[in-house]
């Protein structure tokens, strides 16, 4: 299982990974890499994925320098954060919390 502890630590020593496509979205979405960054750093891990390839990825929601909500999925290996993408959390798929994915039990 991936911690929120080793996902600070990695992003508080510069060990993350920013490949060209998720910069590209990110400049569509108007998400800095320092927003990026601050929701790792103030957020909680609300999803695991343990099976994905090439490594393991987790959900996070934390927020932004400005305090709004962010979602940023990225994976890990023990020495970097390979962010994969963030967005904005809508409504139409998470409950009020943000954290709650609608139509799940």
């Amino acid at each position: 299982m991936i911690t929120i502890e080793l996902l600070r630590h990695l992003c508080n020593n510069n060990n993350v990974i920013w490949t060209a496509h998720v910069l590209e979205r990110l400049q569509q979405r108007g998400i800095f890499r320092r927003d990026v960054r601050n929701a790792i750093l103030t957020g909680d891990i609300i999803e695991q994925y343990p099976e994905d390839y090439p490594y393991p990825s987790c959900l996070i929601l934390g927020t932004m320098l400005n305090g709004q909500n962010l979602h940023v999925v990225c994976g890990v290996n023990s020495e970097q954060i390979f962010i994969i993408t963030a967005y904005y959390p809508n409504l139409d798929k998470f409950e009020d919390d943000y954290k709650t994915r609608k139509g799940r039990l």
